[in-house]
């Protein structure tokens, strides 16, 4: 009888693949946020390193599985503007100009839409304007970037073009997605601010601590 050419499975090894996925928004402001109350401020704006993130992450991740035979795979950052607004239109510039042009980064773009105005509590009618500056109470909201996230992890997973997703969000809504891809062997590790994002953190394999890597991600 011949020999079984297959190898063990303890002799098998393969590099792990590292793809990053970006809620903008989500990691902006509540960098911005915890980054105040640690500085004692009442605001502040933190500007990323986008260039040093990615490898950053990377080896967080990598250091978390103990693995030392892995790559780094793209990122991609989902976000929104408000196109009616100067502000927005500068934002959407720089995505489409800087960021969207990086080594190894994808801008995934949605243009906020409009709001309906919130209702007084007591006799329900519609607040149109702010009773202190008189600005307009509808505002806009962020509409398909969650849904669009997970979507991207679990097509990239199903392409098998991914063996690990790292996921800058605490948001609880990818929670399901985050469960779908545990389940079928894909390891997702959270980028977040412990203890927000609890749900989303338990779901997923691990979580790395941005707060904790300030100083190494924030520009000069």
């Amino acid at each position: 009888m011949s020999a079984d050419p297959t190898p063990p499975i303890a002799a098998v090894s393969r590099r792990l693949r590292f793809r990053i996925f970006v809620d903008f928004w989500n990691l902006q402001l509540t960098l911005n946020e915890r980054a105040a109350e640690e500085d004692g401020v009442a605001q502040t704006r933190i500007k990323i390193d986008w260039a040093k993130l990615p490898n950053i992450l990377v080896r967080q991740a990598a250091r978390i599985l103990a693995v030392s035979d892995f790559s780094y795979d793209g990122m991609i950052v989902f976000t929104s503007y408000n196109a009616k607004t100067q502000e927005g239109k500068k934002y959407h510039k720089w995505l489409t100009n800087f960021l969207d042009r990086q080594p190894g980064i994808q801008v995934k773009c949605y243009e906020r839409r409009p709001k309906r105005h919130p209702r007084c509590p007591q006799c329900h009618g519609a607040v149109e304007r702010c009773p202190t500056c008189g600005g307009d109470m509808a505002g806009t909201t962020e509409k398909g970037v969650d849904t669009a996230i997970a979507t991207g992890m679990i097509r990239l997973a199903w392409e098998r073009a991914l063996d690990v997703a790292i996921l800058v969000s605490s948001d609880a809504d990818l929670v399901p997605a985050v469960e779908f891809l545990d389940l079928r062997g894909f390891r997702v590790i959270q980028a977040g601010f412990p203890p927000a994002g609890s749900h989303l953190s338990r779901a997923c394999w691990a979580t790395i601590d941005i707060l904790s890597l300030r100083p190494s991600i924030e520009r000069g």
